[in-house]
């Protein structure tokens, strides 16, 4: 496979929020939900599922979502306590989108080495056509131990093109996009986490979007 030709950080950056469709979008490594919570909020014509191993820090959330709509509740959302490594059978194919932010840990050791068996579950997951958007936010020097830990080099362009575009394909993805975004595209993030990393100066915000073939 050709890896995606190069354009403008400006250009790529523009597309994230175009490149999205109507259906059941699933967030994996949720987190603390907020991300789920608002964008189910934005668009109730959308089902959206938050999937993490950890429930605790969606507990808050979890009790706003039974509301009523109009006290801040959001009837389009369900979270699922689960791992990457063990999806549900009842999500195979349901997916039109499936979005990772900030991955850590295990997760990210996945996402960012191609892991067969990771790679190949997300896309179990999805119905053809649906769109993978992988978002990294890190620092080589404030993360390098947990870089190091994993195993886990840079993740800019090059090695998205060189590395990780033959390794999604043979797990059922096309890479169509990839760019580092500048600063100010990271409040399109509404996540916890992204507001603490925006704090931060030397993050790479680096984003991944495929394509479910």
């Amino acid at each position: 496979m050709a890896a995606p030709t190069d354009n403008s950080t400006e250009q790529n950056s523009t597309k994230l929020s175009s490149l999205t469709g109507e259906g059941i979008i699933v967030d994996i490594g949720t987190g603390d939900g907020l991300f789920v919570y608002q964008s189910a909020r934005q668009n109730p014509n959308k089902f959206y599922i938050g999937i993490d191993a950890n429930p605790t820090p969606l507990q808050k959330i979890s009790e706003r979502i039974h509301r009523k709509p109009q006290k801040g509740g959001a009837p389009n959302v369900l979270f699922i306590q689960s791992s990457v490594e063990d999806l549900p059978n009842e999500l195979d194919g349901v997916a039109a989108e499936v979005h990772i932010h900030f991955p850590w840990g295990s997760l990210l050791a996945a996402v960012a080495t191609g892991a067969e068996d990771v790679i190949g579950n997300i896309r179990r997951i999805c119905s053809t056509g649906a769109l993978l958007e992988i978002v990294f936010g890190l620092d080589p020097a404030r993360d390098a131990a947990e870089l190091d830990r994993l195993n886990i080099g840079p993740i800019d362009v090059a090695f998205i093109d060189t590395v990780l575009c033959p390794l999604y394909t043979s797990s059922g993805f096309e890479i169509v996009e990839r760019a580092i975004l500048p600063e100010d595209e990271w409040a399109k993030f509404h996540t916890t986490w992204a507001k603490r990393l925006k704090s931060g100066r030397g993050r790479l915000l680096t984003y991944i979007i495929a394509k479910a073939v």
